[in-house]
């Protein structure tokens, strides 16, 4: 399993959101502020706004933010969105493993705890985790 730029992405918008959470958030400047490309972002927002993940307000001041606190969103959460299924092989994809092997399968035991430790990990780790990691970082500090 390899995330791709989509789900790196999310994330880092997510968190600009987060750490800008006081109004909403014009996709430009957050583009800006990542360094990411605003066609790229723009790709990435209908799929967190569908979900449920985003507020969106039109017009002046208008833009981007967090539906919720940023602790009531997972690490895997936001890539189940982006990324889809996060299971290592693909016979874990589904809700119901339809592989004919499974039965006899030497492997299945192997990848089952591998994708249980991922899920785990990833689901045990929040934006707000994120987030004080950025200010730990002293990300928002300036120096001229």
């Amino acid at each position: 399993m390899k995330i791709s730029t989509k789900g790196r992405y999310a994330l880092r918008l997510m968190i600009d959101l987060a750490v800008n959470s006081g109004s909403f958030v014009a996709l430009k400047d957050a583009a800006a502020r990542q360094g990411i490309s605003k066609k790229y972002l723009e790709q990435i927002v209908p799929l967190l706004n569908k979900s449920g993940m985003l507020l969106t307000n039109r017009g002046y001041q208008g833009g981007y933010r967090l539906a919720r606190k940023p602790e009531d969103y997972t690490v895997g959460d936001i890539l189940r969105i982006t990324e889809g299924s996060l299971a290592p092989v693909s016979c874990l994809d589904g809700d119901v493993n339809l592989c004919e092997r499974q039965t006899s399968c030497p492997t299945l035991e192997l990848w089952q705890g591998l994708y249980k430790a991922i899920n785990d990990y990833l689901d045990g780790v929040t934006l707000k985790d994120l987030v004080d990691r950025y200010y730990k970082l002293g990300a928002d500090e300036y120096y001229i």
